[in-house]
């Protein structure tokens, strides 16, 4: 039989992935949270390494002490052309999701205001300022949610919206000889391709004889798991000329790149996160950090007595985003002249402020001014009209 908690949680987190975890962790940072009760319910363990996640901040920063690796330069390939990478102030860094996980249960499950539940949460639904979360065995009750389910709506919806998807497997290879630089990494190598389609590969070496090699797309279709492995093969044979090799470790998943607008799902009480919250960077896929300054920024509205919504996006960038998505969605081919002539004329210190959406309206037509007129400009022209 279903009960219903007594409890009345000050807040609930749906979800304990990035978004969710980031989240109670930014609130137990803040003396203000201290009296307040919150609710973690997470339908999962948490004890599988699923996904590996790269990012990267000027310094020291929050998670340095569950990194896998970081690195302060690397390179660019576009098929002809090869573009090093000194990233200073910068560090670009990789952090394995099982780390991420257990710490963040560990923290979660030592603060005497938090409370972790393992149960999947089939509805939500309201009783005049109460809200109630339906689980599979247990009613949860809290006056306001933070919730990481991506609504049904996205899945009917996404043909009225520009829609690619970023889907990647990635192996982790262990060599016998010393073959990898570990100082350096491969942000993007268009060297190895499937036919036209915007898709390259990145390598993460954590040692000269273990790396991350992932081969990823940015198109509409998935591939068949199997069809990954050709590329990742081929990139590892013929771009870094490794025969003997084993593989320690894979992952395989997808992002949405979309325009759709997960945050129009908020309503009163509710704070849709993560991806289900247009939390993702919808250009590039990039999640970890953005989900971490936006956390950052939901604690700050609690604080301060304001909607937990507020100054969450920027529409200025999710114009950006859904120009470079709708050039991408007709003409996938442009994929590698987009990034070749971003990284060749712009500095990688810019290319990230850019992505952070932390650039000046100047700054940003300077990176404009890198590409070719003709893409984006026809989609401006559709955009408004």
């Amino acid at each position: 039989m279903n009960k219903t908690s007594s409890t009345i949680y000050d807040y609930a987190i749906i979800g304990a992935g990035a978004a969710g975890l980031h989240l109670a962790h930014a609130m137990l940072a803040e003396e203000w949270f201290a009296d307040k009760s919150i609710l973690v319910v997470e339908k999962t363990t948490k004890e599988v390494d699923d996904r590996t996640w790269s990012f990267w901040e000027k310094g020291a920063g929050t998670w340095d002490n569950i990194l896998t690796k970081s690195w302060a330069k690397g390179f660019f390939y576009g098929k002809d052309e090869e573009i090093p990478l000194a990233l200073a102030p910068y560090q670009y860094k990789m952090i394995r999701s099982i780390d991420f996980y257990q710490l963040g249960k560990k923290t979660i499950m030592a603060a005497p205001n938090m409370h972790w539940q393992l149960e999947e949460v089939q509805s939500v639904k309201r009783t005049g300022a109460i809200l109630n979360i339906q689980g599979q065995q247990n009613t949860y009750q809290a006056k306001q949610i933070f919730d990481s389910r991506i609504t049904q709506a996205f899945i009917n919806g996404q043909k009225d919206h520009i829609s690619l998807i970023q889907h990647f497997k990635g192996w982790i290879i262990e060599t016998k000889k010393p073959v990898f630089d570990p100082d350096s990494f491969v942000m993007m190598d268009y060297r190895v391709k499937k036919g036209l389609a915007t898709s390259f590969t990145y390598v993460l070496p954590t040692s000269s004889t273990r790396a991350m090699v992932e081969f990823t797309l940015f198109d509409q279709e998935v591939l068949a798991a199997s069809d990954y492995d050709i590329y990742l093969k081929k990139y590892i044979k013929e771009i870094l000329k490794i025969d003997d090799y084993q593989i320690v470790h894979e992952e395989i998943g997808t992002i949405p790149m979309t325009s759709f607008p997960f945050h129009e799902a908020n309503e009163a009480g509710i704070l849709k996160i993560g991806t289900a919250g247009s939390w993702v960077k919808p250009s590039s896929g990039y999640a970890f950090k953005n989900i971490e300054k936006l956390a950052k920024q939901v604690v700050s509205n609690l604080k301060n007595n304001k909607p937990p919504s507020t100054n969450l996006l920027s529409k200025q960038f999710r114009f950006y985003d859904a120009l470079y998505l709708d050039v991408l969605a007709r003409e996938n081919e442009l994929g590698e002249s987009i990034f070749t002539d971003m990284y060749r004329h712009n500095s990688i210190q810019q290319i990230f402020k850019f992505l952070d959406e932390e650039t000046t309206v100047l700054e940003n037509f300077r990176i404009f001014f890198s590409f070719r007129f003709a893409p984006f400009l026809k989609a401006l022209w559709r955009w408004i009209f």
